[in-house]
């Protein structure tokens, strides 16, 4: 262990202290209200094609159709697995792919 008093050899080398949670590059986004009913909106699905999305996705949409009427799906494979080699594409593609399906809200499943 070394103390205040010894000297450090100029093979060694030295390292400045960093702060470890560095500055923030984002921007505080404001976030929608939340959708009190579903009933009559289209939920977009999103799915990273891992763990059993399919069959959750069914579940989830045969409970919310028996609860809110009017309820619209619309299924993950059209918006592509949002995980992957081409991820950062569908992932690109997302807000004018949501947009053009009228989406209200999404589900976002991913693998466990």
């Amino acid at each position: 262990m070394m103390d205040r008093h010894t000297q450090h050899s100029p093979a060694e080398p030295t390292y400045g202290v960093v702060w470890p949670l560095g500055r923030s590059t984002s921007e505080r986004v404001d976030l929608s209200p939340p959708i009190s009913d579903l009933s009559g909106k289209t939920v977009g699905e999103m799915w990273d094609y891992l763990f059993k999305g399919d069959s959750m996705f069914t579940i989830l949409r045969e409970k919310l159709r028996a609860r809110y009427p009017g309820i619209k799906f619309v299924d993950y494979s059209e918006f592509g697995n949002t995980h992957g080699p081409k991820e950062r594409e569908v992932v690109g593609k997302l807000p004018d792919a949501l947009r053009e399906h009228g989406c209200d809200i999404v589900i976002s499943g991913v693998g466990a």
